[in-house]
């Protein structure tokens, strides 16, 4: 099963992250997988579990709760075309190429957050030190921070 996380930068630009391994924790911790590195979610939010046929999400009591489609859950399956909200960050799921179109989708307070996925199973990225580097900031702008390190990415595609 492929999954991908769908997200859209401030101007329309989409933005995918790919899930590798059967599973795969989301927080602000250094021990994620995939790190937000925003205050308003937890050090480990939730984790994504992988299995034959189906792609699970569970709240690991985070502070501020995880989201699918605008529902509080503890335990949920996700569907291809969900919304998985944590913190101010909105993520579409994308299994097996499906849904095939996604439209952008615009947080209450219109922001977002970067995230990141390693390619390789067990590969994580500290996005809070790419942040420092490519923009100079912390956690006071995400969305610079995301727009920054999307580009640096597109980037590192072009020359690979």
């Amino acid at each position: 099963m492929k999954v991908k996380l769908v997200m859209f930068k401030r101007d329309g630009q989409r933005k995918d992250f790919p899930i590798s391994g059967v599973k795969v924790t989301i927080g602000r911790g250094e021990e994620c997988g995939l790190r937000v590195p925003l205050l308003s979610v937890s050090r480990t939010h939730c984790e994504l579990t992988k299995g034959q046929d189906e792609l699970r999400v569970k709240d690991l009591a985070s502070s501020n709760g995880t989201y699918v489609n605008n529902r509080r859950i503890n335990d949920a399956v996700l569907k291809p075309g969900d919304r998985l909200a944590i913190g101010p960050v909105i993520l579409t799921v994308q299994i097996n190429g499906v849904p095939e179109q996604i439209t952008p989708v615009k947080t209450p307070t219109e922001l977002a957050a970067g995230i990141s996925a390693g390619g390789d199973p067990g590969e994580v990225i500290d996005l809070e030190a790419d942040i420092a580097e490519v923009v100079g900031i912390e956690d006071s702008d995400p969305i610079s921070a995301l727009e920054a390190l999307a580009t640096e990415s597109e980037e590192e595609d072009k020359e690979q």
